[in-house]
């Protein structure tokens, strides 16, 4: 009796171990994000991750590395892209310039004008979204792939620890925290303000000790981080750009999957791209009205002071042209497909009051 109960539940476990093989996952996904569980990009990788493996029917399997397990900035891990280490990863504009110095068009101050105008430009199907993607796979010979841009963090606003800034005279002389790159520097130098490079981990202290009064950031980010309780008292809702986020592919992980497979992926982009649009505008809500709560100065621009923030900063956008490889066709690219979708969006809208 014993002996055929055994018999029986060797046979079961092989039937189960045969049906876990035949069910393993024939391709395995390696995702990063340099951020934490309360950030847009893990909400993306969320809806990624429950996407790609359902839709595939368990043949892709996607792994997520959330901080700093993988990598640890932005060159580290997009080298990790390009060797094949990890196969998706999602950086900033910033973290990607010094690879892809042309995706800081993304930081060009005043292009877009609300999320309507952004969401537009960047669904993949854009002429904007085919030549970044054209530029991003050739300069990294064919290693890297550009699946989509989405959000991190709604729009960049100045936030500073001294006064309320309503018009560019009122950044002169203020410390503004920038990220190394250098389009974002130049902005800050164009309204008359001082550029001060401090890595993120960084910047709270800097704020507390001085070393910094100010910074671009989105709401979300400024609460998330606590900064108020650092001194960051007053916020200029000047939306001067769009926080993209850029999601990487290695292109031989991509290209090593069938075309049923790429589909799924390609799709999950789409799931990941639309969840990254949706969350920071939630977050936002509770966001605005914490920081004003606490005291905080939350300032909208007239048009007319915005207007003079988007003229005092015009010296950028010829020092984008000359100065960054591809500048002049990437920055061609946007400002048409922004047109374009303008006018779409117009449109749409004269059809909805009709």
């Amino acid at each position: 009796m014993l002996k055929g109960l055994t018999t029986a539940a060797l046979a079961a476990t092989m039937i189960a171990g045969s049906a876990f093989m035949a069910n393993a996952a024939d391709f395995t996904i390696r995702a990063t994000a340099n951020s934490n569980e309360n950030d847009e990009d893990y909400d993306g990788l969320v809806v990624f991750k429950n996407f790609v493996e359902q839709a595939s029917n368990g043949a892709i399997e996607v792994e997520m590395f959330i901080g700093t397990q993988l990598c640890s900035n932005g060159a580290e891990c997009l080298q990790g892209v390009a060797d094949g280490n990890i196969d998706v990863y999602i950086s900033t504009s910033g973290g990607a310039s010094g690879i892809f110095p042309f995706v800081q068009v993304l930081d060009l101050p005043y292009l877009m004008a609300d999320d309507r105008v952004a969401e537009g430009v960047l669904e993949n199907s854009t002429g904007f979204m085919k030549t970044m993607k054209e530029m991003t796979l050739a300069a990294s010979g064919d290693t890297i792939r550009l699946m989509t841009i989405g959000n991190t963090g709604g729009w960049r606003n100045f936030a500073n620890t001294q006064r309320r800034v309503a018009m560019p005279a009122d950044m002169e002389g203020l410390k503004i925290r920038t990220v190394v790159a250098d389009l974002p520097q130049e902005l800050v130098k164009s309204l008359g303000a001082s550029p001060t490079p401090i890595p993120w981990p960084e910047l709270f202290t800097s704020f507390q000790t001085g070393v910094v009064e100010g910074s671009k950031n989105g709401i979300t980010d400024i609460m998330g981080m606590k900064f108020p309780d650092a001194g960051l008292q007053f916020v200029t809702l000047d939306g001067h750009a769009y926080m993209g986020a850029l999601w990487f592919m290695n292109n031989e992980k991509f290209q090593s999957m069938p075309d049923d497979m790429k589909r799924v992926v390609v799709d999950g982009f789409y799931q990941l791209q639309q969840a990254t649009f949706a969350s920071p505008k939630r977050k936002s809500i509770a966001a605005y009205t914490e920081f004003q709560e606490g005291g905080g100065d939350l300032y909208v621009p007239t048009p007319v002071e915005k207007a003079a923030f988007k003229e005092a900063a015009t010296p950028v956008f010829s020092w984008f042209e000359e100065n960054v490889d591809g500048g002049a066709q990437i920055l061609e690219a946007l400002t048409g497909t922004v047109a374009s979708v303008e006018g779409d969006i117009e449109a749409a809208r004269s059809a909805d009051l009709n």
